[in-house]
């Protein structure tokens, strides 16, 4: 079955099985940051965007990305590589198995919303998202700073809708 789709910003076409799931054709496309942890959507490590809303591919079929555009890790290069740094710097990098999925749900929520999230509102946002290095201290201390940082870089202004 041929569809047609844009992956990180680059129109393309493939031929794929009908029921190959969009984690499997993402990994065949070279998008190794895409991971799987459970095939069960209970850990959050294969998010992606689709058309700009986190979704697990391991529950996606891959015919849904027909006309669509899907953005992985390796499409945001320069905000993942910024927001890894506030990881790092927090202790919060432990085996990094979780990061990508982690990532990807940290930037969609800070496009998300206008304000800084409260940390009951990033708990519940990210609660896909299973780590089983660390006790998340390190990474909500991390979100936080990037966050400010963020609004701060832009002038005041976070990035998007929600409020």
């Amino acid at each position: 079955m041929m569809i047609t789709y844009w992956l990180n910003g680059k129109k393309s076409s493939a031929d794929i099985e009908p029921g190959m799931m969009l984690y499997d054709f993402l990994r065949s496309q070279g998008c190794y940051s895409v991971k799987c942890g459970c095939e069960t959507t209970n850990c959050g490590l294969c998010t992606v965007w689709l058309d700009s809303t986190p979704v697990l591919s391991c529950a996606v079929p891959a015919v849904r990305t027909q006309g669509r555009q899907v953005t992985t890790l390796e499409g945001l290069k320069e905000e993942a590589e910024e927001f890894g740094r506030f990881l790092g710097e927090q202790g919060a990098e432990q085996c990094g198995f979780c990061s990508p999925g982690f990532i990807m749900n940290v930037l969609a929520m800070e496009r998300e919303f206008d304000t800084i999230p409260s940390s009951d509102e990033i708990r519940e946002y990210l609660s896909g998202n299973l780590c089983r290095c660390t006790g998340y201290a390190g990474q909500m201390r991390a979100i936080r700073n990037w966050l400010e940082y963020r609004k701060t870089k832009k002038g005041g202004d976070a990035s998007c809708r929600k409020q």
